[in-house]
């Protein structure tokens, strides 16, 4: 490959990396058989709770943000 073939093949993958990272997952919810509620598209398996779980958490939302805000230096993202 020629010098000018890899620079335009490295703009490439630069672009569809770029896409890939403004790109929100696609979340989408389910019933599932025992009557909790599914999200998707957050990770390889649903995340499943029942809706009084999903209550405490929205009720919390705050003190989570708080939390990830505080231990920002030791969280990581899924991607690391």
């Amino acid at each position: 490959m020629s010098q000018s073939e890899l620079l335009a093949q490295i703009e490439s993958l630069k672009k569809q990396l770029e896409k890939q990272t403004l790109d929100k997952p696609k979340i989408t919810f389910k019933v599932s058989p025992k009557g909790a509620v599914s999200v998707y598209g957050l990770q390889r398996f649903p995340v499943t709770l029942y809706k009084s779980q999903w209550k405490i958490i929205l009720d919390n939302q705050q003190a989570l943000q708080t939390f990830i805000k505080d231990n920002e230096q030791t969280l990581k993202d899924k991607d690391e």
